[in-house]
């Protein structure tokens, strides 16, 4: 199979996907490897980034794409640090950014690669994310510090001021004076963090809903302990989300939003328990320790 670029040179199919270096960050995600193979076993660069899993994500990686760099972690760095751990082995100009619980053909990231090719100022490139039933998910919107986002859908390539991390394709050369994922954030809003800084800087966010990606939603982890799981994300939202808010806002304003988290957490926390729902009362504990553990001297 062959590509035309609007210059009217044609490279095959394996020369466009060789422009980009494939990152996937894994935690306890043996699981969703076999899934993957579709794209990742097309792909000559690819790396694996592992959290600390103890399930055998690391072998079992290494045993499906022998060409992958396979970095298997001795901890859980956090989703931003393991990202950035990998973007400094990257040789290709583009790396393409993709969650194990999210599904992507070939042909998907080969439109994305074509796209940015015809377009070296766009930083960062995304699909549409769908559910498993085809459903379009929220994976988009203008920053959420300076307004809310309203209105249809996007119908074609439109710029935008966030795009979630699940998958996304970034020009590595629009990020030299940006910078990549801040290591701060363990977990949830380095993404955001990261859109804002390029939205900042003037780098064009955009994304492509005619792309799709399949998100399995909070299916990248199935380790031994699932409440202890929730437990972690509702700890790392609270204080990512507390981080954020002084980093981009002020921190009387990250402050003032500890304070009304605490409260509504706390209301909330005898509900979960009487309706007795064990990852939402587990997510909600850990958000109240994360609200309650957070210093804004940090």
């Amino acid at each position: 199979m062959s590509v035309s670029h609007s210059s009217g040179a044609t490279v095959s199919f394996s020369e466009a996907l060789n422009q980009v270096t494939v990152i996937v960050v894994t935690h306890e995600s043996a699981h969703c490897l076999p899934a993957l193979d579709g794209l990742l076993g097309q792909c000559k660069n690819l790396i694996v980034s592992d959290n600390g899993s103890l399930d055998g994500t690391p072998a079992q990686a290494a045993r499906l794409w022998p060409q992958a760099q396979v970095l298997s972690h001795p901890r859980n760095l956090g989703f931003g640090a393991a990202n950035n751990r990998a973007l400094v082995r990257v040789s290709t100009p583009l790396a393409f950014l993709l969650n194990p619980d999210c599904e992507m053909t070939a042909q998907g990231l080969l439109q994305l690669v074509e796209m940015a090719e015809e377009n070296p100022e766009f930083a960062i490139l995304a699909p549409q994310l769908v559910s498993v039933g085809g459903k379009p998910e929220v994976n988009y919107r203008w920053p959420q510090t300076l307004w809310p986002s309203e209105g249809n859908p996007a119908t074609g390539p439109a710029c935008v001021g966030f795009v979630c991390g699940a998958a996304m394709l970034m020009r590595r050369d629009r990020f030299d004076d940006v910078g990549y994922f801040d290591e701060h954030f363990f977990l949830y809003y380095e993404d955001d963090d990261l859109c804002l800084r390029l939205f900042k800087a003037q780098r064009p966010i955009v994304v492509v809903p005619d792309v799709k990606a399949v998100h399995h939603s909070r299916g990248s982890v199935r380790g031994a302990h699932p409440w202890r799981s929730e437990y972690g994300r509702g700890f790392h939202h609270a204080q990512s989300k507390l981080i954020f808010a002084k980093k981009h806002q002020s921190a009387a304003r990250a402050l003032g939003l500890r304070q009304w988290l605490l409260f509504t957490t706390t209301l909330n926390i005898p509900f979960r328990a009487l309706f007795f729902s064990p990852k939402l009362l587990a997510r909600m504990v850990g958000r109240w320790m994360g609200l309650l553990r957070w210093s804004v001297n940090a």
